[in-house]
């Protein structure tokens, strides 16, 4: 889940991973037309804990109004920042009754990674989703979720999931997909939004809804930055002023595999403009640097025409970061269809 599953996507130092559920198509955002009010409710939102109590609450709200309102949800981990407030501003124009679901995943927790460690401050999170107009907070926990334990059967995220991210971390994608399907059925909403920063975490919820047949509307939201072009993350704040500096060579090789994009390069090309300013921050480890499929993180080919996404993964300190950007690599010159 996000950062902003529950993937989506907030982060942490490499000992935990991830937040879920938080991501518009991978082009652009929807331009269909919104029927969401202008402004965004005042009232604070009602905090659900059970599925029982959701589906109460669901059902009151559906009797007042008709036709049912169009329902959005954004799924975390907790520990909201401004790239889930993006999230759920995004959800709002897209939809007149916005769920927001709170729950830290144990299923897309490595044996290295500290369930224990991931941070929750539940009242935090609903008073700062209160100023962003959420209707309705879903925070379960893990027995209401899983109930009888660890399910038997789980959604696989396929050779989509062992790629990348899924190297580096096997079976996350299982962990993160199962809990977005298991969300998505307790919610029932018409449109779901993830971050375009877990770009691989969006390929697997779309191929998933795409081949399960899943009702709902998948809509990425752009990535949010700092002023200094750093994508936010609540991992930042475990970067030293050093870290950082050095931290920012990320978002200065995506701009440079842009420009090359851009100015009509070649894939290839395109990449080695990405590695090139990589390579010139020695504090940095990276991890992967790769210009992949937008439908299933293959590496595109040489030829390659259209979109792809270059992603990029790294270790700055003992900080972990991802980060990617979605491209467009035009035909070499003097190459015709």
């Amino acid at each position: 889940m996000t950062d902003a599953p529950g993937a989506v996507p907030g982060d942490l130092p490499d000992a935990v991973p991830d937040a879920v559920p938080g991501g518009a198509p991978s082009t652009a955002p929807s331009t269909a037309p919104s029927t969401a009010p202008s402004t965004a409710p005042s009232t604070a939102p009602r905090l659900v804990r059970t599925r029982a109590e959701l589906a109460a609450v669901l059902d009151e709200r559906a009797s007042q109004r008709w036709p049912r309102r169009r329902r959005a949800v954004v799924m975390t981990m907790g520990a909201l920042h401004e790239g889930h407030l993006a999230l759920v501003r995004a959800a709002r124009e897209h939809a007149d009754e916005v769920v927001v679901t709170i729950f830290v995943n144990p299923l897309q927790f490595g044996p290295a990674e500290d369930l224990a460690r991931y941070p929750r401050d539940l009242d935090g999170d609903v008073a700062l989703l209160a100023t962003a107009g959420v209707d309705v907070v879903l925070a379960p926990d893990v027995g209401e979720v899983y109930r009888g334990g660890e399910p038997a059967v789980r959604v696989s995220a396929g050779a989509l999931g062992e790629r990348l991210e899924g190297a580096h971390r096997p079976g996350h994608f299982d962990g993160v997909l199962t809990v977005v399907l298991k969300l998505l059925h307790l919610v029932q909403p018409d449109v779901a939004l993830f971050g375009q920063k877990d770009a691989q975490q969006l390929m697997a919820v779309r191929r998933m809804v795409r081949d399960l047949d899943v009702p709902v509307e998948v809509v990425a939201v752009p990535t949010v930055r700092d002023a200094d072009g750093l994508a936010l993350s609540s991992r930042n704040a475990y970067l030293s002023a050093a870290d950082r500096r050095s931290a920012l060579v990320l978002s200065r090789a995506l701009a440079a595999a842009r420009s090359a994009a851009d100015a009509g390069r070649p894939a290839p090309e395109v990449l080695d403009a990405a590695r090139g300013v990589l390579a010139t921050e020695p504090a940095v480890d990276l991890d992967y640097v790769a210009l992949v499929d937008p439908a299933d993180a293959t590496d595109v080919g040489p030829a390659h025409t259209g979109e792809a996404v270059l992603a990029v993964a790294a270790r700055v300190g003992s900080t972990r970061l991802i980060d990617n950007a979605v491209l467009q690599v035009a035909a070499p010159q003097g190459r015709t269809s």
